[in-house]
C-alpha cells in the first residue's frame, strides 16, 4: 500500500476494508489493518487518547447511526475514558458490517396493489399527498422504511371498523372476476381464535361471503345469466347453513364457480381484445382508402384517439358527445355547402345558356351583314346604297345593345359566383365556431356553463349509482378587477388562460374544470369528500403561487379564494353552487387566498 495518504483516507479505506474481509470489528483488527494499508508497522503506535481523537474527527457521519456512535465516542474521549471510548469505536464499526440489499422489487409491488384497492379512509388524492410527503421528505437511506410505514397506514383498518379480514394478494391489475375469485377460494383454517372472537368473525366472514355472492358477483356477469343465477343461489345457502358439512359442499361449489369465473373473465378479456384488434384494423383501412374524405377523417381520427388509450367509462362518454357535436356540425355545413353548390350550378348553367343566346345573335347578325353586301354590290344608284346603310346601322346597333347586356348579366353572374364562395368560406367558419362555443369556453378552452351542466348531470349519476362521493368547488381569482384596472382587459385575459392552464395541470384526469362566468371557475372532483377537496384546492393555490405570471416583464403572483361542498345523493348543481358560493364569499372576507369548506344543508 502506498505510504502517502492522507490519514482520512487511510481511516476510510479500513473501515471499508473491514466490511469487504467480514473481519471482526475490533480497535486490534483495525489497528492491524490501518498500519498494512498505511505500510507502517503496529508497534509504531499505541492505542492512546490521542489517537482515538484524531480518528474521531475522521470518521464519516453521513447517516443517524453512525452519528450516534461517533457522539459517544467523542463524549467517552472528553471524559477522559478510553474504556468506553473502544466500546464507543467497537459499535460504531459493528454497525459498518454489509447489511441486507432491500427488496425493493417486493415493496413497489405492493404499493402498485395497494395504490389500485381501496382502503377506508384512502382516497386517491389523499394516497398521492402522503406518498408526495415521504418522497419529499425522505433521505435515501430511510426512504426504504418511511415506505414501509406509508404501506402499513393505507392497509391499516381505521379504530371501529371491524375485525379485520385478510384476503389474498392477487395480481398487480386483476380483473372484477378474477379478483373475486381469489376471495372466494381462500377459505383455509386459521389458528384458533379467542371463542368471543371466533363466532364473530365466523358470522362476518358468512355475511361477507354472502354479500358478495349476492350483490358484486352478478353485477360483472350481465352477459352469462346462468353463473349470476348460480351466485345468487350460493348467496342463500351461504347465509342459511352453519352445519361443517353442508359448508365443506358449498366450499366445493365456490371453488367451481370461481373456476368458471376465471375462464369467463378469460374468454370476454380476449374478446374485447379482439374487437379493439378488428375496430383498429377497420379504422385503419377506412382512412387509407377515404383520403380526400375530410368529415370521415375527423371523425375516424376521434375514434383512433379512443381505442389507443384506456378504455374508462368518463373517456367513452366524452367521445360520444364529442363524436355527436362532430357529426351534428358536420351536417349542417354540409347541408350548406349542398346549398351553395346548388346555386353555383344555376348561375352557371345560365352563363352557359346567355354564351349560347349570344353566339346564336352574332350568327344572325352575320347572315344579314352578308346580306346587306350583297344588296350594296347590286345597288343601281345612290339612294338604294343609302337604305342598306340604314338597315346595317340597325343591326349594328341592336347586336350592341345585347352584347352590353351579356356583358352586364356574366358581370353580376361572377359577383354572385364571388359572394357565393365568401358565404360558404362564412359559414364553415362560423359552423366550428359554434361547435367549439358549444360545450367549451371560447377564451380559455374550459368548459362553458352549459358543459358543466352536462357534466354534472353524468358525473352525479354515476356517484348516485356506485354509492361514491363528489365535492364541488367554486373558486374566484382574487383582486381581478385591480389587475384589469392596472394592466388592461388583454392582460387579465391571459391570466385566466394562466390560472387553467395551471389547474388542469395539477388535476387528475377524470376532475372536471369549467369557467362559471367572469374570474370565476368551478372545478367537480369525483369520489372526493369534504377534507380531500378542501386539500386539493389548497395544493392548487400553492402550484399557482409557484409558477409566476408574467405582464409586462413584471411577475405577478396570482391568487384565487375558494368555497368546497359534498354534492348530496341526488342534490342538483344550484343548491351546491350556492353553498359554494357563501363559502368562497367568507374566504374573500377572512383575507383572500383561503379555502373554505361548506356542509350540505
Amino acid at each position: 500500500m502506498s505510504a502517502q495518504r492522507s490519514p482520512s483516507e487511510v481511516a476510510r479505506e479500513t473501515l471499508r476494508q473491514l466490511a469487504l474481509r467480514r473481519m471482526t470489528p475490533t480497535p486490534d483488527n483495525y489497528h492491524k489493518l490501518y498500519h498494512e494499508i498505511a505500510g507502517t508497522h503496529a508497534d509504531d503506535a499505541t492505542t492512546s487518547e490521542g489517537f482515538l481523537r484524531k480518528l474521531s474527527l475522521r470518521l464519516p457521519r453521513d447517516t443517524t447511526e453512525r452519528q450516534k456512535a461517533a457522539r459517544e465516542l467523542d463524549q467517552a474521549l472528553g471524559a477522559g475514558k478510553l474504556k468506553m471510548a473502544e466500546e464507543a469505536l467497537e459499535r460504531y464499526l459493528a454497525g459498518l458490517k454489509a447489511t441486507e440489499v432491500p427488496a425493493w422489487n417486493d415493496l413497489i409491488a405492493s404499493l402498485l396493489r395497494s395504490w389500485e384497492s381501496r382502503q377506508q379512509g384512502w382516497t386517491t388524492a389523499r394516497k398521492r399527498e402522503s406518498l408526495d410527503r415521504v418522497l419529499a421528505a425522505s433521505e435515501p437511506a430511510t426512504l426504504y422504511s418511511r415506505l414501509q410505514g406509508l404501506l402499513r397506514g393505507w392497509n391499516q383498518v381505521p379504530l371501529g371498523a371491524g375485525p379485520a379480514l385478510e384476503f389474498p394478494d392477487t395480481a398487480s391489475d386483476p380483473s372484477p372476476s378474477e379478483g373475486i375469485a381469489a376471495v372466494i377460494t381462500s377459505t383455509k383454517p386459521t389458528a384458533a381464535l379467542p371463542a368471543g372472537r371466533d363466532r364473530d368473525l365466523i358470522e362476518n366472514l358468512r355475511q361477507l361471503l354472502s354479500s358478495t355472492l349476492r350483490n358484486v358477483v352478478p353485477s360483472f356477469l350481465g352477459a352469462h345469466p346462468e353463473l349470476a343465477d348460480e351466485a345468487q343461489q350460493l348467496a342463500d345457502d351461504v347465509a342459511h347453513t352453519l352445519e361443517t358439512a353442508q359448508l365443506e359442499q358449498i366450499g366445493a361449489r365456490i371453488r367451481r364457480l370461481a373456476h368458471r369465473l376465471e375462464m369467463t373473465t378469460a374468454d370476454d378479456a380476449e374478446i374485447r381484445d379482439g374487437l379493439l384488434q378488428l375496430l383498429r384494423l377497420l379504422l385503419r383501412n377506412i382512412d387509407d382508402l377515404v383520403l380526400d374524405d375530410t368529415w370521415l377523417a375527423g371523425q375516424i381520427e376521434m375514434l383512433r384517439e379512443l381505442v389507443a388509450s384506456p378504455l374508462n367509462p368518463r373517456s367513452i362518454d366524452d367521445a360520444e358527445r364529442r363524436l355527436k357535436e362532430l357529426i351534428y356540425k358536420q351536417s349542417q355545413l354540409k347541408h350548406n355547402l349542398v346549398e351553395a353548390q346548388n346555386h353555383l350550378r344555376t348561375m352557371l348553367a345560365g352563363f352557359v345558356n346567355q354564351l349560347a343566346c349570344f353566339s346564336e345573335s352574332t350568327s344572325i347578325y352575320h347572315d344579314r351583314i352578308g346580306h346587306c353586301a350583297q344588296r350594296i354590290a347590286q345597288a343601281k344608284d345612290i339612294s338604294a346604297i343609302g337604305q342598306v346603310l340604314d338597315e346595317v346601322m340597325r343591326e349594328t346597333l341592336s347586336i350592341q345593345d345585347e352584347a352590353q347586356r351579356s356583358r352586364d348579366e356574366l358581370i353580376a353572374s361572377r359577383q354572385q359566383a364571388r359572394a357565393a364562395e365568401e358565404q360558404i368560406a362564412r359559414l364553415q367558419d362560423e359552423l366550428d365556431e359554434v361547435s367549439r362555443m358549444m360545450r367549451h369556453d371560447q377564451l380559455t378552452g374550459a368548459l362553458n356553463r352549459r358543459g358543466l351542466d352536462e357534466m354534472f348531470e353524468t358525473e352525479s349519476a354515476r356517484a348516485q349509482r356506485r354509492g361514491t362521493t363528489l365535492a364541488l368547488a367554486l373558486l374566484d381569482i382574487d383582486n381581478f378587477k385591480k389587475l384589469n384596472d392596472v394592466h388592461g382587459h388583454n392582460v387579465g385575459d391571459e391570466a385566466l388562460v394562466h390560472l387553467t392552464h395551471v389547474v388542469r395541470q395539477h388535476l387528475r384526469p377524470q376532475d372536471v374544470l369549467a369557467r362559471y362566468g367572469g374570474e370565476e371557475f368551478v372545478i367537480l372532483l369525483p369520489e372526493t369528500d369534504k377534507a380531500d377537496a378542501y386539500n386539493t384546492l389548497t395544493r392548487l393555490q400553492r402550484e399557482l403561487t409557484r409558477e409566476f405570471f408574467m405582464a409586462d416583464s413584471q411577475k405577478i403572483v396570482i391568487t384565487f379564494s375558494a368555497g368546497v361542498t359534498p354534492v348530496g345523493s341526488g342534490e342538483a348543481l344550484q343548491p351546491a353552487l350556492s353553498r359554494a358560493d357563501k363559502a368562497m364569499y367568507q374566504a374573500k372576507q377572512a383575507g383572500r387566498n383561503r379555502v373554505i369548506g361548506a356542509e350540505p344543508g
